[in-house]
This record gives structure tokens, sequence and C-alpha cells, in this order.
């Protein structure tokens, strides 16, 4: 059996059937009895509402059928839409010998979270299932899975022996061990060995990270693929047919094993530690997201701050050294300190690093406005300025050079509207707005850890954090620290606690009340920025999707 762990781009239509049809090819020529690919592989998942264009999901019908044409022995199975305009159908085809055998209908439809399922389809609920190399074979779609009493169970029940489970299963903080658990449970419930394979891609905020598994008919794991690699592996498993009599339609695909040359143990690849699963998602949601718009290159404002120290060295992975560009840029209130900690951070990173001062044109600002702003103190205008000065540098730069510029704000920031609306948050990508700042810490020091040596200088992990918009300026005078924020944000925004219940938990009234507050002031900041890598169960961006205009307070 072959899993062909696969990057699809999400519309591609003909270059992710040449990609099914090469790994086909080579799962024909190793002698498997079957090649699996993920869910709706031919368009990339998820399609959104391109499967609300009659034609694109035309093209993708008539894609699945030149692929099912072109099977020789070595049966496919692989996801594709089905039906017409209205009733739509998230399916899996079964094909060989050029002949579609059968398709079966994903019967439980996601819609929460980032899901929108039932926005686009009809769920299916019949099922048939398949003898091929004389076992018999059910086949079943990512959410299906998940449900102990849902389709795995009931085709099962009806005789089957072996479950394919193709997925489009996204990644965040703890779902590749919920994901293994589940799975495992689900084989050794119902005696019934399980081939899950997931697809392997960036796809803008979403990261999908592969991790394909088998599981033998005790819920023993027989094969794991790495996460964040498109890959092909080839196992035999062992599968025993019941002696139940099978009591579904019954579709005769293969009867023979095939000989196959190329067998292979079941590989288990090494399960990576929480921070290094985050890392991989932030690295490779970046890679695939600046390749898949068509740049090369990236652009960095480089402040001197633990933000802009990550983002650079998630860049760095993701693309390249050579691909990577930092810009200083320094007002009259950028401390000497925050300057060489930036030219020290490209310097350890390999990176080209500019210096470009916005004291000309911020001195500009002041004096084009000191006619209107006569009378009044400096205040968070005068900040802003600074901030929307950079912004611009960047875009510029953006603009001659075609580099794409990446946003260095996280989530603490993001959430209480610690940033400037077209300032420090202009960009194309916004590569950690889903790290609360703890985590940030977190990571900067694991990234340090992994290399062996300062990447990121020691001197930015411990500085106390600033934005360096007026003398002295320190981000504790503005917000509590931020050992005390976080948690606040993760039970508010995560897990959508309200301020009363999160008071009543033991956190600070006044904080709770005023950061509550600013969480929800600044939502239409927040829907006016750059998407970026999904790591939470809950980030800003599809899967929380809150008023603007709204007076509830909880």
């Amino acid at each position: 059996m072959g899993l062909a762990q696969i990057n699809p781009l999400v519309g591609d239509i003909a270059g992710n059937s040449r990609r099914i049809l090469d790994y086909y090819a080579t799962a024909e020529a190793a002698g498997c009895d079957i090649v699996v690919f993920p869910e709706l592989i031919v368009t990339g998942y998820p399609p959104e509402d391109l499967v609300l264009k009659p034609g694109f999901v035309s093209a993708n019908q008539a894609a699945m059928r030149e692929i099912a044409a072109a099977t020789q022995s070595c049966v496919a199975v692989f996801g594709f839409v089905d039906g017409q305009p209205g009733s739509l159908r998230n399916s899996a085809v079964i094909a060989s010998n050029g002949v579609v055998h059968g398709t079966y209908n994903k019967q439980l439809l996601p819609n929460y979270s980032v899901f929108d399922e039932e926005r686009y389809f009809v769920p299916g609920d019949t099922f048939s299932l398949f003898t091929i190399a004389g076992i018999t074979v059910g086949v079943t779609i990512c959410e299906d899975i998940w449900q102990p009493d849902g389709p795995v169970l009931a085709q099962a029940q009806a005789g089957a022996v072996l479950n394919i489970n193709i997925n489009g299963s996204p990644f965040h903080r703890g779902k590749f061990a919920e994901r293994q658990s589940m799975v495992s449970a689900r084989a050794q419930a119902n005696g019934c060995a399980i081939v899950y394979v997931n697809q392997v891609c960036g796809q803008d905020e979403l990261v999908f990270d592969g991790g394909s598994m088998v599981f033998d008919q005790r819920g023993e794991l027989k094969l794991r693929m790495n996460q964040y690699v498109e890959d092909f592996v080839i196992i035999d498993l062992d599968v025993v047919d019941s002696d139940v009599p099978v009591s579904a339609p019954l579709v005769a695909v293969s009867s023979t094993t095939r000989s196959n040359s190329n067998t292979h143990a079941g590989h288990i690849a090494p399960l990576a530690s929480d921070l290094e699963q985050v890392l991989g998602a932030l690295v490779f949601g970046t890679r695939d997201y600046v390749r898949k718009n068509g740049f090369t290159d990236v652009v960095i404002g480089l402040s001197g701050g633990i933000d802009s120290a990550l983002v650079a060295a998630i860049a760095v992975e993701a693309l390249g050294a050579e691909h990577v560009h930092g810009v200083s840029m320094p007002s009259r209130y950028s401390s000497e300190g925050s300057q060489t900690d930036a030219a020290l951070l490209a310097r350890n990173l390999g990176i080209d690093m500019q210096t470009i001062s916005i004291e000309p044109a911020f001195s500009a600002y002041l004096d084009m406005t000191a006619q209107s702003f006569a009378g009044r103190d400096a205040d968070l205008t005068e900040e802003n300025l600074q901030s929307r000065v950079r912004g611009t540098t960047l875009m510029a730069l953006s603009n001659k050079f075609g580099w794409m510029v990446l946003t260095t704000g996280n989530k603490s920031e993001l959430a209480v509207g610690y940033f400037t609306l077209y300032g420090d948050s202009v960009g194309g990508y916004a590569v950690i707005k889903d790290l609360l700042k703890t985590t940030v810490y977190d990571l900067c020091r694991f990234v340090n850890q992994r290399a062996g040596r300062e990447l990121i200088p020691e001197a930015v992990i411990v500085k106390p954090p600033s934005a360096e918009l007026r003398p002295d300026q320190r981000d504790d005078q503005s917000l509590p620290p931020y050992e005390v924020l976080d948690p606040i944000l993760e039970l508010y925004v995560e897990q959508d606690r309200t301020a009363a219940e999160i008071i009543a938990l033991g956190h600070d009234e006044h904080i709770v009340r005023r950061i509550a507050r600013l969480v929800d002031t600044n939502e239409y900041k927040r829907r006016q920025g750059a998407p970026g890598v999904r790591v939470s169960l809950k980030a800003f961006g599809k899967d929380r999707r809150l008023p603007i205009t709204n007076a509830y307070r909880g």
C-alpha cells in the first residue's frame, strides 16, 4: 500500500492532477495494491467559495475522470468535488484499470472552528465496501472518523476490516497527539485497520501538517509519516479478513495481491515536541504562503526587539538567508542598543540589513501638521506617525524589489490593539499573529537551543519590551506584564470565557475588565490585518468571528 502525503495548491486542478498521476505511477511501478491520496486533493483543501463556480466544479470532475482513466492495476483512492451546484459532495473516488468502481460521499460535515463545509456540501448517507486484494475495505473522509458511532463503526459492522480515511486535517497545538490517540482508539474499538492520509500544506492561515498514520486491527501504530514534509511511503499491512458476512453493497475491485518488489517495514517518524511542532508550523506556513503567492524574498523591519527577531529567524529557516532582507528604521527615540542588537541578529542569521532613518520623514510630518496641532501636547498621534512612516518605507521596498513584507505583531498585541493601523500592521503575512508574547519568548529560547548557539541575541530576549516611540517607553507602562496578560487573553479569546467568569477564577477584576474592553474595541483593527499562521485552537481570523459593532461586555 502506498500513502501519498501531497502538498497541493488550492485551485490548481491541472497541477494537482499531475502530482497525483506522478505518485500513482510510482505506486504502480512498486507493485502497490492500493495508493491513497488526501481529501479533495484534486482541488486542494479547503477550496472554499471556488466550489460555488460551476466551471471550477466541472473542471475538477473532468480531472477526476482523466486520473481514473489513467489508472492500471493499483487501486487509487483520492478526493474530489462531486455533484452539481446546490448538491455538491465532498467525495472520494475508488478507481483502477481505467474504471471508476465507486465513490464515497463524506457523511459528517464539520461546521465549527475553521470549517464551513455545510456552506458548500450536502452529506452522504450511504456507503459501499470494496474487495481489494482479497480484503474488504471501507472508505471514509476526515470528520467521519472522529465520531465513535460514525461511519467507521457502520462500515466495520458491515464487514470492513480495513478503513481508508482521507484527510485535510489542520494543525493546532496538541492536535497531533489527539489525532493519533483518536485513530488508534477507533481501530481498536472496531477491530479494523485504519490508513489515515493527511495532506501537508500551508493554505492562507491554515497549516496542514501531514503526519499520516497506519494502525493495525489492534490499534497498534505501524506507520507514522513526518510532519511538514511532502512524502510517499509504501507499507505492507497484514490484514485478516473477517468471517462476518458483508451486509453492505460490495464492489469487487481486485481479488489478488500484486507482487510487491519494494516492500517496506512501517517507518514510525519521531514525535516532535510541542515547541518543535509550533515552530515547524510557522516555518512551513510561511514558506508555502510566500512561494505559492509568487514571491521569492521577504523584507522585515528589524527593531532590535524580540518579535522581529523571531520572525526573521523563521523566515530564514523557511526561505533561506539569501531571500530575507532586514531593515533598521531608527528614529530620535531609538536606543543605540536596539540598533546594535538588530545588526547582531542580522549577522547571526546571515541576512543583509540596511538602515533607513525615518527622522527626515517624521520631522517633515511634524512640520506639516504643526499648524493644525498648535496648542496640543504630543501624544499617541506622534507615536503612530513614526510607525506609519516605517510601514510606508517597508511597502516602498516591497514595491521596488518585489519583496513581501512580513509583519511582526504577536497575538497579545493584536488582542489589545497595541499596534498601529497602517503602520506596523502593514504587510503581506503576519507570521506570529497567533503567538502570545510569552510563547514568543519560549520559541526564541528554543530556536537558540536547537541551533546550539545564539541566533537570537540574548540581549534581545532579556531586555524589557518597548515600542520605542517616546522617551524611555516600555510595554508594561501601557499593559499588564505579559505573564499576567497572556493567561487572561487565553481565557477570553481562545476559550471564550466572559470577563465575569475569568474574574471568578481569581484574576484581578480591574485588569480583566480593562483587557476585555481592549479586546472588544479593537476588533476593527484586527479585521484589517494580514493573514498569518494559525497554531492555537482559536486564532484571530477564520475561527473567531465577532461583530465589530458590539455592545456585549459579559
